[in-house]
């Protein structure tokens, strides 16, 4: 049997990416007339057939978003607001949102959704933080595509972030600035690099106040299936600096089943400024994040991706905003 002619092949044979010789024969932007000539002769010539050429063009104006079913909490989710403001700006470029939700079993397993697959859509959003070897699976698809609210530095993938670092700190400072010298984090650090980034703003904050960062006050929120439970033992901490909103939220409920009053005993301060925050009694202070604004960038990032496959990788960082409201107590 005579061996199929892949897109790794032509892209050999004619001195050029894999990603190029995929635009060129889906008569995308970004390649020049002379060297898409050349490719589609080139692929003529070899015999290569295109098995989801068929799919390819229905899918040509449709995004595939993969969320990890593990970030879509019962209560909502951050990235629900996230998802509304892509479609929105999507449409603005007549492009299309389909939603895939991803389950943990087709992680793990490095398996692909079907609206990849079967060819549905053309360019891809990973919206919240995927394993590092499904990243890696994604990318094998060459289809363009970007990280969204969570990135790896060595990935060769664009992504759109919140300054997690920023925020860290600016939350830290403002409950030192209140009086707290004992701080807790709450948040499994090496879950996701957001939680990463923001555990280490909060750690910077309290080591240039000279304040101890004690590990028996780092609270895990998650476990490696994103199941949320929270564990805190006495002595407590004055405050807590919660890497979300919605864990904020939880620790509140938590301490109050222990005796513990937020702000009177402790204080708490989340991320994201989501809607929980406002519905919260006390209502938390924590940091604006602009998800318009990032839906925007993703937006322009993975258009610019799209039209110009060998631009540099880049990785844009949109600052928050310390919203101040009801769950801090000046000491």
């Amino acid at each position: 049997m005579s061996k199929q002619i892949t897109l790794t092949d032509i892209a050999k044979a004619c001195n050029t990416s894999n990603v190029t010789v995929s635009n060129a024969l889906a008569d995308k932007r970004g390649v020049s007339e002379e060297l898409r000539k050349k490719i589609k002769e080139t692929a003529k010539m070899m015999g290569y057939v295109s098995t989801h050429s068929d799919a390819q063009k229905k899918g040509r104006n449709m995004v595939g978003v993969i969320i990890p079913e593990k970030f879509m909490y019962p209560k909502g989710s951050f990235y629900w607001a996230l998802y509304n403001s892509l479609v929105s700006r999507f449409q603005e470029r007549e492009l299309y949102c389909l939603i895939s939700t991803l389950s943990e079993e087709d992680e793990n397993g490095l398996i692909l959704p079907k609206c990849i697959t079967d060819g549905m859509v053309s360019s891809v959003i990973s919206l919240g933080q995927l394993n590092r070897n499904y990243v890696d699976k994604l990318k094998e698809t060459e289809l363009p595509m970007i990280l969204l609210d969570h990135y790896y530095a060595d990935s060769g993938v664009d992504s759109v972030i919140s300054n997690g670092y920023l925020g860290g700190y600016e939350l830290t400072a403002y409950l030192i600035s209140q009086g707290h010298k004992n701080i807790g984090y709450v948040g499994t650090v090496k879950a996701t690099s957001s939680i990463f980034d923001r555990y280490m703003g909060y750690s910077r904050a309290m080591i240039e106040h000279g304040l101890e960062v004690r590990p028996e006050w780092t609270i895990d929120d998650r476990d490696e299936h994103g199941n949320t439970d929270l564990f805190f033992t006495t002595p407590y901490p004055t405050a807590f600096v919660c890497n979300c909103d919605e864990t904020a939220y939880q620790a509140i409920k938590k301490l109050e089943t222990l005796g513990v009053e937020v702000p009177k005993d402790i204080s708490v301060v989340g991320y994201d400024n989501y809607l929980i925050s406002d519905l919260s009694k006390p209502t938390i202070t924590t940091i604006n994040v602009d998800y318009d604004l990032m839906a925007k960038k993703a937006v322009e990032v993975l258009c610019q991706r799209i039209y110009d496959p060998d631009r540099p990788v880049q990785t844009v960082t949109i600052s928050g905003e310390l919203i101040v409201k009801g769950s801090v107590k000046a000491l």
